[in-house]
């Protein structure tokens, strides 16, 4: 007896419905694996939801299990933190400004120093020609020659003091006046008489000489003790 083919058997490729069956069972292969990729993507979903859904709830349970006055405490300590860095920054920019104006002060006044006293190099390296003029005039002149040549140099002394002057560079020391050891040497003393009370200059040894307000050269002066 012959076997019949059942309904459901795949036939044979010399089958002429072979084509047909074999695109059905294409057609079915990839239905199920849509389904299974369908499936696969709504667990996944499913289980991101379920991710974000929990740590949701652990956030939310953080926050419940927080303490209120503890978070107060701790923003008050960052206040203070920061009102304190605060204090700092502006102590630091107030002595910045004040070192600031402390530099331009001291830098105008040395700029008036120089201004103001710019005569000074040039007036001490002519004192010592004064003073060798004065010691010169300080010869007796015998003869005729001699006395015209100390007119001479009397009258360059005369116009040397004129120009120190001018500079406002003035002679320091004489006979008679109290001594003062800001501006007078004391390289000698002598017995104070009616003549040279104490602490007068009896004799002035070499001239000093001041610009303005600052001596530039003490005079050396025997004073009376």
């Amino acid at each position: 007896m012959a076997h019949r083919t059942k309904e459901n058997d795949f036939p044979s490729e010399k089958d002429p419905k072979f084509a047909e069956k074999k695109e059905q069972a294409t057609k079915s292969e990839k239905v199920k694996s849509t389904k299974t990729k369908s499936t696969d993507s709504k667990s996944d979903t499913e289980s991101t939801e379920a991710k974000v859904e929990k740590l949701t709830e652990a956030d939310l349970k953080d926050l419940i299990d927080q303490d209120p006055d503890q978070e107060i405490t701790d923003l008050e300590k960052q206040v203070a933190e920061l009102q304190q860095k605060n204090a700092d920054l502006e102590d630091q920019y107030l002595r910045s400004q004040a070192e600031i104006q402390n530099m331009h002060t001291r830098h105008q006044r040395e700029r008036e120093n120089l201004q103001k006293y710019s005569a000074q190099q040039l007036g001490t390296a002519i004192l010592p020609v004064a003073d060798n003029l004065e010691r010169a005039l300080s010869v007796k002149a015998e003869d005729e020659q001699a006395q015209q040549l100390h007119k001479g140099v009397e009258m360059v002394l005369e116009h040397l003091q004129q120009a120190l002057t001018a500079n406002n560079i003035e002679a320091l020391g004489e006979v008679g006046e109290k001594f003062d050891p800001t501006k007078h040497q004391a390289v000698q003393t002598a017995a104070a008489d009616k003549d040279h009370p104490a602490d007068t200059i009896v004799q002035v040894l070499q001239k000093g000489y001041q610009l303005k307000d600052r001596v530039i050269r003490p005079a050396m002066v025997v004073v009376a003790n």
